[in-house]
């Protein structure tokens, strides 16, 4: 009797955590496959707008750049900005946005919002692949929270934990 209850037990265990994968799977395929969402746009829209305004606070012109959401990036580059033929475009990986949104919004966007204006400026420098000090003040006074080169994936992993880990 015992064994009975506890094979059901186990059944019911698997047959939930089959419809919790397959669930997730689909959420997963649906975000890949479909437009972003209008909370997301609205949410990079909204960035963009506060970058601008502090461009204009701080270097007393607007300037705004293509942002491209694409899947096309390879591994867990966040975004990048590119300068071909005297076009400035920011790119965005629509890969790590289901789980990395409020870090694409707090720090990759004012990050290559800074690479694009100094692009313009023709003040782009390869010191540190990029990011210079002037890049990195440049950075700040767009309102960039993490203003350094590399991802640092540890701490995206633990600022997304429901406490806190000293």
């Amino acid at each position: 009797m015992f064994s009975k209850k506890l094979e059901l037990f186990f059944l019911a265990v698997i047959i939930i955590a089959g419809v919790f994968l397959g669930l997730n799977y689909y959420r997963s395929y649906s975000f890949k496959h479909n437009p972003l969402p209008k909370e997301y746009l609205q949410r990079i829209a909204n960035k963009e707008q506060d970058v601008l305004a502090h461009m204009q606070k701080n270097f007393g012109f607007r300037i705004k750049f293509p942002i491209i959401i694409t899947d096309k990036i390879p591994g867990r580059l966040y975004g990048l900005t590119s300068y071909e033929n005297g076009h400035i475009t920011i790119f965005l990986n629509k890969k790590v946005m289901k789980e990395s949104m409020n870090y694409i919004i707090d720090s990759v966007i004012p990050h290559e919002y800074s690479h694009a204006l100094l692009f313009y400026l023709h003040k782009n420098s390869n010191e540190n692949d990029g990011h210079s000090k002037l890049w990195q003040q440049t950075c700040q006074k767009l309102g960039g929270k993490d203003c350094r080169q590399y991802v640092d994936q540890k701490e995206i992993i633990l600022s997304k934990l429901p406490f806190r880990v000293q």
